[in-house]
C-alpha cells in the first residue's frame, strides 16, 4: 500500500498544471481549469433571498414575493449572479457546445453545493435535470441540465435520473418574457413519468439559470403532486429583477 501511495504521488507530480479557460494562464490546480484570480473575480452571489436566491442588498433576508406567496420549491442553491463572465460562459456552453466550460461550471457548482451541505443544508436524495422538448434536444444535440446534473452526481455522490421528467409542450423562448407570461406558458408544459419513483423523496432540480422561477415552480408542483417530500433547485446563476442595480 505504501508503494502504491508513493506511485500515485509521483504520477500526480508529473501531471501538468492546467490552462485557465478564461485567461489562458497556467492555473494553480491540476483539477480545475481556472486560475485563482479569475475564480475570485467571478460574480459571486452575495446578499440574496434565502428561499429563491433573488439578489438583495443584504444577507439573511426573504424577498417580498416569497413572503407574499412562498414558492413550492424549498430552496435555491446558486453560486453566481447572471452577469459577465458567467453569462458568456453559460451561453458558450449552452448554445455553442463548448463542453469544457460546461464541465468547469459543473465542477464549481458541485463545490458550492457541497459547501452548502457542510453548512447544514439538507442533502437531496435524487438529482433531476430540467428537461427539454425532444425537438429542442435534437436541435441542440444535448441537454445542458443533464450534463450539469451528471457532474453534480459525481461530486456529491447523489444519483441522477434523466427520464423522470419530460417537457411535452414547446413554448416560446422564456428569456424575453415577463413572469405572468412565463407562468401561462409553463402551466401544462411538464409531466412526471408514470414510472418515476419519487414518493417521499427530497429532490433537487438542476438547471443553468433561474430567472423568474416559473420553470422551477411548475416542475415542483408536478413533483409534489407525485408524492415528493421536498424540492430544491441547484443552478449556476440567478438573475436580478429587471431594472435592479447591484454593486458587484
Amino acid at each position: 500500500m505504501a508503494i502504491l501511495h508513493r506511485l500515485k504521488q509521483h504520477l500526480s507530480a508529473l501531471q501538468p498544471y492546467l490552462k485557465c479557460l478564461l485567461c489562458d494562464e497556467t492555473t494553480e490546480s491540476k483539477q480545475l481549469p481556472i486560475c485563482t484570480d479569475c475564480e475570485s473575480e467571478l460574480p459571486w452571489l452575495r446578499g440574496h433571498c434565502t428561499v429563491c436566491a433573488l439578489p438583495l442588498p443584504g444577507t439573511g433576508l426573504i424577498c417580498g414575493d416569497c413572503q407574499r406567496q412562498p414558492p413550492l420549491f424549498e430552496k435555491v442553491v446558486v453560486p453566481w449572479l447572471y452577469s459577465f463572465p458567467i453569462d458568456s460562459m453559460i451561453i458558450r456552453f449552452k448554445h455553442h457546445a463548448q463542453w469544457p466550460l460546461g464541465r468547469l461550471l459543473g465542477d464549481l457548482l458541485g463545490h458550492h453545493v457541497q459547501h452548502s451541505f457542510d453548512q447544514g443544508l439538507a442533502r437531496a436524495d435524487l438529482l433531476l435535470p430540467v428537461p427539454l422538448t425532444e425537438r429542442r434536444h435534437r436541435q441542440r444535440g444535448f441537454n445542458q441540465a443533464q450534463m450539469l446534473a451528471s457532474s453534480l452526481s459525481q461530486h456529491l455522490h447523489i444519483p441522477v435520473k434523466n427520464h423522470c421528467l419530460s417537457r411535452i409542450i414547446e413554448a416560446p423562448a422564456q428569456q424575453a418574457l415577463d413572469a405572468v407570461t412565463r407562468k401561462k406558458n409553463l402551466c401544462k408544459a411538464f409531466q412526471v413519468a408514470p414510472h418515476a419513483a419519487v414518493k417521499g423523496l427530497h429532490l433537487a432540480l438542476v438547471d443553468d439559470v433561474l430567472t423568474t422561477g416559473a420553470t422551477a415552480q411548475s416542475l415542483s408542483r408536478q413533483l409534489l403532486k407525485a408524492g415528493a417530500s421536498r424540492v430544491d433547485v441547484y443552478c449556476l446563476a440567478r438573475t436580478p429583477k429587471p431594472g435592479t442595480q447591484l454593486d458587484l
